[in-house]
C-alpha cells in the first residue's frame, strides 16, 4: 500500500475518492496549527516549542495529500523540514531581511514588481496551498491587508499600469499561488492581460502540481489552452514529490501545450546533494518538466538553517554537467540582495571576493555583495 493510501485510510477513512480528488476538499481539510499537526506527526521538542511560540508569523498549512508524503517519525525528513516550524525560524542573522530582494522598492503599484525592463511580476494573491518555511515572500503570504490586499481594485491598478507601459512584453503571475484562485477568477486575469497588445506571453508560477496535484483538472487545462503563449514555472524541491499524482498533473499541463520549467531552491538538509538533485531533475524530465533554475536560498529572515554555501551549488551543477543530459542541468542562480536580480554562477568561474562576501555583477553591470559562507547568529 502506498504512503498516501495508508495515510488516507488512517486519517480520512470516510473520505470518498471524489472527496480526496477534489482540490477544494483538500484545502478545506488542510492541517493548520499545533493541534492538527500533533494528530499526524510525532512532533519533536523543537517543532512543538516553535509552534507554541508562533505569533503573527508565516502561516502553517499542509494539504492532506502533501501531509501523506511526510515521514511522521522523522523530523529530519526533507519534505517535513520545509513544512513544520522549528526554533531557528525565530533567529535573525546579520545578513537577513524581510524583503531581501527589495521587491517592494521596485513595485510600480502595489502587487506589481517592475524590476527588469520588459517584464513584470504580478502578485495576485497572498494565499498558498501549503506554506514553505523558507518562503522568500513570508512578509506577504497569508496577508490580505495594507499594500497587499489582493483585491480586484488592486488587480485593476496593476493591469492599467501594464497597459500603459508598452515596454512590458512578459507578465509572470505569482503570489502566493495563482492557482488557488477559481478557474473563473484566473481566467478573468488572463483574459484582461491577453487583451493588451504589447503583452506577448504570460507565465504562471505555482507549486500546486507538487503539493496538490488534484488542482490540475481537465477544466483548468481547457481554460488555460485559450491563453497561449502561456508558460508555467513549477516549484519542485525533492524527488519524493514526484508521485504518480504529481507526474500525471504535469503531463496534463504539458498535453495542454504549456511549456513547463521547474525552479528549485537549494536547501540544506533537503536537496543539497548530487544524488538528490539528479534524481529530482531526471524525474522532472520524465514528466516533461525542464529543470530551469537551481536557486541559492534567499537571505530572508528566519531561514539561515536552509542556506548552503555557494560552493555546494557549484559542486552539484559540476557533477551534472557532462555526466547526464544537458536538459537535466539547470542554471544555478543567485537572486542578489537589494534588487539586482538573478546572476548566473557557473562551475569553473572565478568569483571575486571581499573576505566572506562574493561580489556579483548583474545584467546592468552593477556590483552586489552576497555573504558566503552565510554568517551565523551571534551566540
Amino acid at each position: 500500500m502506498s504512503k498516501t493510501k495508508a495515510f488516507r485510510r488512517t486519517f480520512f477513512p470516510d473520505a470518498t475518492d471524489r472527496d480526496w480528488n477534489d482540490w477544494r476538499w483538500q484545502l478545506r481539510n488542510s492541517f493548520r496549527g499545533l493541534e492538527a499537526l500533533d494528530r499526524i506527526l510525532r512532533l519533536s521538542p523543537d517543532e512543538r516549542r516553535a509552534m507554541e511560540r508562533s505569533r503573527n508569523s508565516l502561516p502553517n498549512a499542509i494539504t492532506p495529500y502533501y501531509a501523506s508524503l511526510l515521514d511522521p517519525d522523522n523530523p529530519a525528513d526533507p519534505l517535513r523540514r520545509t513544512m513544520v516550524m522549528v526554533d531557528q525560524e525565530f533567529v535573525r542573522t546579520p545578513d537577513e531581511s524581510v524583503d531581501p530582494l527589495a521587491e517592494d522598492e521596485d513595485s510600480a503599484v502595489p502587487g506589481l514588481v517592475h524590476r527588469y525592463p520588459d517584464r513584470v511580476l504580478f502578485l495576485v494573491t497572498g494565499t498558498c496551498p501549503v506554506y514553505c518555511r523558507y518562503c522568500t515572500r513570508s512578509r506577504v503570504v497569508g496577508s490580505q491587508t495594507g499594500d497587499y490586499e489582493f483585491s480586484t481594485k488592486q488587480w485593476e491598478r496593476a493591469i492599467e499600469y501594464i497597459a500603459a507601459t508598452p515596454v512590458i512584453r512578459d507578465v509572470l503571475l505569482s503570489g502566493g499561488d495563482p492557482l488557488v484562485l477559481s478557474d473563473d477568477r484566473l481566467e478573468w486575469l488572463l483574459s484582461r492581460l491577453r487583451a493588451i497588445k504589447h503583452v506577448e506571453f504570460l507565465r504562471i508560477g505555482t507549486k500546486f502540481p507538487a503539493v496538490l496535484p488534484q488542482r490540475i483538472t481537465p477544466a483548468l487545462t481547457r481554460m488555460l489552452r485559450r491563453y497561449h503563449p502561456l508558460w508555467m514555472s513549477l516549484h519542485f524541491i525533492h524527488p519524493d514529490e514526484l508521485t504518480p499524482d504529481s507526474m500525471r498533473a504535469c503531463e496534463r499541463l504539458a498535453d495542454a501545450g504549456i511549456p513547463l520549467g521547474s525552479q528549485t531552491p537549494l536547501l540544506a538538509g533537503v536537496n543539497d546533494s548530487v544524488d538528490v538533485c539528479r534524481r529530482l531533475f531526471h524525474g522532472l524530465l520524465r514528466c516533461r518538466v525542464k529543470p530551469y533554475y537551481l536557486y541559492q536560498a534567499d537571505l530572508v529572515v528566519g531561514t539561515s538553517h536552509f542556506r548552503t554555501s555557494v560552493a555546494k551549488g557549484l559542486e552539484i551543477i559540476e557533477a551534472l554537467r557532462g555526466h547526464t543530459t544537458g536538459y537535466a542541468a539547470p542554471t544555478y542562480v543567485i537572486d542578489v540582495p537589494g534588487g539586482g536580480g538573478k546572476v548566473a554562477v557557473l562551475p569553473g568561474s572565478t568569483l571575486p571576493r571581499d573576505g566572506n562576501v562574493i561580489l556579483l555583477k548583474n545584467y546592468e553591470g552593477r556590483t552586489f555583495r552576497f555573504p558566503d559562507p552565510p554568517r551565523q547568529p551571534a551566540s
